[in-house]
Formats: structure tokens, C-alpha cells, sequence
């Protein structure tokens, strides 16, 4: 298997070179779990770990590796490796960590697509195809929505499913496919193009590791049947992970993830919610928050049916959502300045004493 299967070209090649890391081989992290990694290289997968600096020196999650990673290693033995550094990276998708204030989950990096996959039974959410479609645009990664599972609805349902979405996303490539009928499958198929990689997103059981063996004509990951008493797909993928396809395509499946909280990025809500944006620039007020100001054209577009309801209440939720995250992580560096001139001082007054 050739490097460049994975996604290898000449600008990691530069960015290798602008790093002074001709001497360190080069590979990219396929599997992640509990801070192991399993690397590609040109010498096959190794097992790797981080370097002691590199855990030492981190100042926050995004310096790990992640899936999707390009790092700097060195080999020890046949089957294990060190991590010594992780290259620039063109993206990274990531969303709030769940239950750690102020902190991120990085989801996987450098990514040129995005699979928001839904199944359109009653798990079907257009707010949350809105929170996937606002953590893409913030690392300017293309989004594609995948209806998945249209099997389970008839034709008249599926249409007024999909003018409901529509009304609301504009610009976004919509696949409707079914995993059991194949129906959609080639068509999502022709899009995907060799060296380019792409991300699975969706929530436990909409199909993503059934979609993955179609995809790769193999049974790679572990699926269950529905599940009698929810009706529901059972969630089997526990671990993110790259795939290459037969097309020359890569893949990134992910676990199904129940929250995705939005962590900073003005410019992803922007695009996503870009009809509200274009009317904010007609508000009286430059700081509005769109809620109970006199002259908000934001409000005054949804009193007259121009931005959907639930859409606009969607953003506020959001916008609240990234200015909290903001604001903790402003007050969490401050904590930490100010613990640093504590320590700092305590030093100077030790140096200085007699004793």
C-alpha cells in the first residue's frame, strides 16, 4: 500500500519539509483509542504512542493526534513507534467536549468532507443537521447530507421530508439512499474521489458502520439489527477509525455522538445560518441579539414567515452555546495567567530570601 492512498501529496511533503522533519518518517494515525494510535506508513502500521515533550508541552487537546493526523515518528522495534510531532493540519472538525467546560473533542482532522448521515424515521432531526452542518463550516469542510434508511417511509413522506429540509438548508448536497435496497448507493458512490478523505457524522443507529461495508463491499464494522423494543439501530462503531474504499476514496467512521455542543467559530454559524446574517446587517442596532430589540430586521423576517421559526430559534440556541464556551475559555486562560505570576512571584520571593 502506497502512501499516497491515504491522502500523501506534495503539500504534506512541503509541510514536512518546512518542519525540519526529513529525518523522522512520516504517516498518517488511522485508529485512535485511549491516547494509542495506530499509524500508516510506507513500512506498513505500527502501533504508536506520544513522546513524553510532546504530552508535557500540550496545551490543550487539539496539540494530540487524532484520526486523520499526518505525524512525525520514530520506529523502536517491528511493531511500535513514537510520535515526536503532529503537522499542520488543513482542518479539524471538532465540537465542545461533553462535560468538560471550556474544552474541545477533536472529532478528526484533516478532512475535506463531511457525511451527515440521518435516518429518516422518527430519530430525524432538521436542528441537528443544522449543529453538524455549523461544526463543518467552521473548519471549512465541505458538508453532504445522507437521508439513510428511506426504506422505512414511502414516497410521500420522503418528499415532504425533503422540502421541509430543503426550506430550511440551502446549497447542501442531499443523498437519499437506502442501506438495504441500495437504492442512492451508486449515485453517493460517484461522488467520492480517490485521495480525498471523508467523515461519517450521525447520531447511534442512523446506519453509518452499515454504510461503510457498502461502501467497501466488506463487512469491516460491526453492525446490529434494530432493536425490537426501540425500533431503533443499535450503535456498534466504540472507536474513530480510517478506511480506505475501492474507489481510492478514505473514510472516517466515528461513533454516534449524542451532543454536539458548538464551540467557537463566528464563522460557521455565518454560513449556516446565512439568511439570518444577511437581514442582521438591516438591524438598527449593530450589537444586536436579535431577541427584544425595536428595528430588528432578524425578527421582523421571521414575523412575516422570511427565516423558519424553529430555524432562527435554533441559531439563538447555538449562538448562546458558542458564547458561553467563549467566554469560559477566556475566563480559563485568565485563571491560568494569573496562577503563572502566582508561581512566578514565589519563585522571585524564594530566590531572594535568606533562608
Amino acid at each position: 500500500m502506497k502512501l499516497e492512498d491515504f491522502g500523501y501529496n506534495n503539500k504534506i511533503e512541503t509541510l514536512k519539509k518546512e518542519n525540519n522533519l526529513e529525518a523522522f518518517e512520516i504517516g498518517r494515525v488511522i485508529l485512535e483509542h485511549k491516547e494509542r494510535y495506530i499509524v500508516t506508513t510506507v513500512q506498513g502500521e505500527y502501533e504508536a504512542e506520544i513522546t513524553g515533550n510532546l504530552r508535557y508541552t500540550a496545551n490543550t487537546r487539539e496539540d494530540f493526534p487524532a484520526v486523520g493526523d499526518w505525524v512525525a515518528l520514530v520506529m523502536y522495534d517491528s511493531y511500535n513507534s513514537i510520535i515526536h510531532k503532529v503537522l499542520p493540519r488543513s482542518s479539524m472538525l471538532a465540537r465542545q467536549a461533553v462535560g468538560q467546560s471550556g474544552d474541545i473533542q477533536i472529532i478528526a482532522t484533516n478532512i475535506d468532507y463531511a457525511f451527515i448521515v440521518q435516518a429518516v424515521d422518527r430519530d430525524f432531526n432538521i436542528n441537528r443537521i443544522e449543529r453538524y452542518l455549523t461544526i463543518c463550516n467552521t473548519s471549512n469542510i465541505q458538508p453532504l447530507i445522507i437521508l439513510n434508511k428511506i426504506d422505512l417511509i414511502d414516497k410521500l413522506s420522503l418528499n415532504t421530508l425533503m422540502d421541509d429540509l430543503k426550506k430550511r438548508i440551502n446549497a447542501v448536497p442531499i443523498f437519499a439512499i437506502s442501506s438495504i435496497s441500495k437504492q442512492g448507493v451508486e449515485q453517493l458512490k460517484e461522488i467520492i474521489s480517490k485521495g480525498k478523505t471523508y467523515c461519517l457524522l450521525g447520531s447511534s443507529g442512523v446506519g453509518k458502520s452499515t454504510l461503510v461495508n457498502i461502501l467497501t463491499n466488506t463487512s469491516l464494522m460491526k453492525t446490529k439489527n434494530i432493536s425490537e423494543h426501540s425500533k431503533k439501530g443499535q450503535h456498534t462503531t466504540t472507536h474513530r477509525e480510517l478506511i480506505l474504499l475501492d474507489n481510492g476514496g478514505i473514510i472516517i467512521d466515528n461513533p454516534g455522538m449524542r451532543e454536539i455542543g458548538i464551540a467557537s467559530g463566528s464563522y460557521g454559524l455565518e454560513k449556516t445560518f446565512e439568511t439570518i446574517y444577511e437581514y442582521s446587517k438591516q438591524c438598527r442596532f449593530k450589537d444586536c441579539t436579535h431577541t427584544i430589540e425595536i428595528g430588528c430586521a432578524v425578527i421582523a423576517a421571521v414575523d412575516i414567515g422570511e427565516i423558519d421559526q424553529s430555524s432562527y430559534e435554533n441559531y439563538l440556541k447555538m449562538q448562546k452555546e458558542k458564547d458561553h464556551f467563549e467566554s469560559t475559555v477566556a475566563e480559563k486562560r485568565k485563571k491560568d495567567k494569573n496562577f503563572g505570576k502566582m508561581v512566578k512571584q514565589f519563585k522571585n520571593l524564594k530566590k531572594s530570601s535568606k533562608f
